[in-house]
């Protein structure tokens, strides 16, 4: 049996099999899953990302690795120095094909609203930071953990009047224009070269990365959750950033 289509522990989620490259279509989030999480996204560049390993998974997967993750397409470029060209961007909003097409699938629209909203209430709190995505808008507060509930509160209500989607995260809520999310730009790239064909695998650690989880299982793949243990729909999982990082490099070191 596949590797990638080994079954989940009946226990829960369990350690994950190293992963058979050959067969694989890897999807990985940033945050919290390859980088450590900061306390501003700014704080995470170059050296916070595992060059050398992304390089050699790159190529041992023939290029069938993509980033998926809520950051901006420029952000993604700035902290993997364009050393992955399959990105999905904005939580699935934003794609950018192998090819290096980009297909954006929402404007601002409301959300230019909902950030003047958010910038108001960070302009009274400094430990609050304002995140413009252009088709999302995210309020952290990692570094004032005591006003989550002032922010989540202020997010749904915005939410609810300017009919967006709103997402929460860890130390972070967004309000995002409708569109494709996670799941649906796994599904996508699954259906161009080089992934068509291979068994999908998506590694994150938050909420929104659920929807890759499943897009992944529902394709023959599974999914990993790093980080500690919450209720998730992932097959398996590691415990943090340092042993995702492991795991991937267990992978390499077999196929030499």
């Amino acid at each position: 049996m596949s590797l990638a289509h080994a079954p989940r522990p009946a226990t829960g989620p369990g350690h994950p099999p190293i992963l058979d490259l050959d067969r694989t279509a890897l999807f990985l989030d940033v945050d919290g899953t390859i980088a450590d999480l900061e306390a501003t996204p700014e704080a995470v560049g170059p050296a916070s990302v595992p060059g050398g390993l992304l390089d050699a998974l790159s190529q041992r997967l023939g290029g069938r690795l993509a980033v998926v993750s809520g950051r901006a397409l420029a952000d993604l470029d700035r902290v993997f120095e364009g050393r992955v060209p399959a990105v999905a961007a904005v939580h699935g909003l934003v794609r950018r094909r192998i090819d290096g097409q980009v297909i954006e699938r929402a404007g601002p629209g409301p959300v230019a609203e909902a950030l003047a909203d958010l910038k108001a209430l960070a302009k009274a709190d400094p430990g609050l930071l304002v995140e413009d995505k252009g088709a999302a808008v995210a309020l952290h507060y990692r570094r004032h953990p005591d006003a989550g509930p002032a922010c989540r509160d202020l997010a749904h209500r915005l939410g609810e009047r300017l009919a967006l989607p709103v997402l929460e995260g860890d130390m972070v809520v967004e309000l995002r224009a409708p569109g494709p999310d996670k799941g649906a730009a796994v599904a996508a790239f699954m259906a161009e070269a080089p992934f068509a064909g291979h068994a999908p695998v998506f590694v994150g650690d938050d909420l929104t990365d659920e929807d890759g989880f499943r897009a992944a299982q529902r394709m023959g793949g599974f999914g990993v959750v790093v980080g500690a243990r919450r209720p998730t729909t992932a097959e398996y999982a590691v415990a943090g950033v340092a042993a995702a990082r492991a795991w991937l490099a267990a992978a390499v070191e077999r196929e030499r």
